[in-house]
């Protein structure tokens, strides 16, 4: 049996009419950047993820991005962020001049230690990126209490939590302001690059609204610099489309992701995924640890499944951050977690009997 890592082409074809319809409909009306399809979107997805304004952009890298430099963050200050990320957290603050300051993660859930945050904070720190990893939020009380002692800007990089809620509350209306990703992977995923900045605070989302196209509101009229990052029309009727099926999608992955945990949880030396207390995982990704990571990624290509790992290399020990000066050693969590973590196939359509062969071939590989 051959068990993909990643399915769009089933997904797809569930709503290709619908998509077909609204190409068909911005093709015949020439709305090809922003427009109406774009402006629905933003409406209902700032209503879904429980926030007054959603700004439509061209990538999540772009969101965060345009997150940090709507509150002024630049050269010569610093923002916290988790080691263990995809780059595109620490890239939008270099994007603005600022500095990067990484912080070790949590052995269970693998997002940011919120006991280390304060021993990092300087007088050059200006805010706090706590990063939603793999479809689950990050402490977000605690990393917003220490926040308010400080006076520090909390960014959500909701990225990898589209839907994902704490005590209630939907990622992307727990901080001033988030940043989330479309990537075509994602649990709402574009077919493109896509991204989105949500906000409760009018003045911010309009100033991104200008920033996002080149600095002006009315056309030829630049009261800002700021650059192309607008959201394409395709891209807004696409997710206006999957957006409608989110939600179902989402308790399919948790009923996945709980299979998983109960094909899996008698063998000691993998470690499933936690689950925090008051809060819904969406399951972007499903984490385990596995011993001889590496090997067990090949023995299962053979067999025929096929996974992923996020992140293999920390942030700290990237090339590109180098010039920072971390070294080896400096976050043992994560450099630990980097040679054990293994992502498993994990999408809304996975089929019963494929959960049920991948957690047989890795209980297996894995010796009890």
């Amino acid at each position: 049996m051959k068990v993909s890592f990643l399915d769009l082409r089933t997904q797809y074809k569930s709503i290709k009419k619908e998509l077909q319809k609204a190409f068909d409909d911005i093709f015949e009306n020439q709305q090809f950047i922003l427009g109406p399809y774009v402006e629905k979107f933003e409406k209902e997805f700032a209503a879904y993820c429980q926030a007054k304004y959603c700004i439509g952009v061209n990538s999540g890298t772009t969101a965060l991005f345009l997150a940090l430099n709507a509150y002024n963050i630049k050269a010569g200050d610093e923002v916290i962020l988790p080691v263990n990320t995809f780059i595109a957290t620490a890239e939008a603050v270099s994007m603005c001049n600022a500095t990067p300051v990484f912080i070790d993660i949590k052995e269970d859930d693998f997002n940011i230690d919120v006991k280390k945050i304060e021993k990092a904070i300087t007088k050059r720190t200006k805010a706090i990126i706590p990063v939603h990893l793999y479809g689950q939020c990050a402490d977000i009380d605690a990393v917003k209490k220490i926040a308010k002692k400080y006076k520090l800007l909390v960014v959500e990089d909701a990225c990898q939590a589209h839907g994902a809620e704490y005590k209630g509350r939907r990622a992307g209306s727990l901080a001033e302001i988030a940043a989330f990703s479309f990537y075509p992977g994602k649990n709402l995923g574009a077919y493109g690059e896509a991204g989105a900045v949500t906000t409760n605070n009018e003045k911010i989302a309009k100033k991104i609204m200008v920033l996002r196209n080149h600095g002006a509101e009315e056309k030829y009229y630049h009261d800002l610099i700021g650059g192309n990052y607008r959201m394409e029309g395709l891209q807004g009727a696409v997710l206006l489309t999957k957006l409608k099926y989110l939600e179902k999608n989402t308790n399919l992955r948790r009923n996945n992701a709980a299979s998983y945990s109960r094909l899996l949880k008698e063998n000691k030396n993998i470690l499933t995924p936690v689950e925090q207390k008051d809060n819904r995982h969406v399951y972007h990704l499903y984490v385990v640890r596995v011993p001889q990571r590496d090997k067990i990624i090949e023995q299962l290509k053979t067999a025929g499944i096929f996974t992923g790992i996020h992140y293999p290399v920390p942030l700290h020990l990237q090339k590109a951050y180098k010039h920072l000066g971390y070294k080896k050693g400096d976050f043992p969590v994560a450099e630990s977690a980097a040679l054990q973590i293994l992502s498993l196939p994990m999408y809304s359509e996975l089929k019963k009997k494929e959960i049920e062969y991948v957690a047989q071939k890795l209980n297996a590989l894995v010796k009890i």
